[in-house]
């Protein structure tokens, strides 16, 4: 481990564990109770109208559910420095870890996809700092490149 890093860890000790470690396992997470915090170290994207209100509107995707919660998954596990923390296949609901580049912070993502009809389907992704009372806008930087990274993933011919 660097040393800043390391020094880091011994006052937030999520700092030390690589991937996943350090953090408890999420539960399922109800959407529709999403209560952010105060402070600004939180970014929501999700359907317009949605409680409470999105930092970034999601489309409704032209795919089944299952194939936007594949896509996601694929997509999110391809970014830098992030893990699968635990999927709730049933609930269509993933959740990651991401780690920064320089004091290996943490930060939880929830991505929750919701069907809407047989042939389309809707996308919340909610990213959040383990850690500060700001983010400097990481998180919000993020749900914007993911779903720029997820229109890339979805334009790729499917195999199978």
């Amino acid at each position: 481990m660097r040393l800043l890093p390391w020094l880091v860890s011994l006052m937030l000790p999520a700092c030390a564990g690589t991937g996943i470690e350090g953090l408890p396992v999420p539960a399922p997470m109800d959407i529709a109770r999403i209560e952010r915090p105060a402070s600004p170290n939180t970014a929501l994207a999700g359907p317009a109208g949605m409680t409470p209100t999105p930092d970034l509107i999601t489309p409704t995707y032209p795919v089944p559910a299952s194939a936007l919660y594949a896509a996601v998954r694929r997509m999110a596990l391809g970014q830098p420095r992030t893990y699968l923390h635990i999927a709730y296949d049933g609930q269509m609901q993933l959740h990651f870890v991401v780690r920064s580049a320089w004091l290996n912070f943490p930060d939880l993502v929830l991505a929750q996809v919701q069907p809407d009809g047989a042939d389309a389907s809707r996308l919340v992704l909610y990213s959040r700092s383990v850690y500060g009372q700001s983010d400097l806008g990481v998180n919000r930087a993020r749900l914007q490149a993911w779903l720029a990274a997820l229109a890339a993933e979805l334009r790729k011919p499917q195999e199978g």
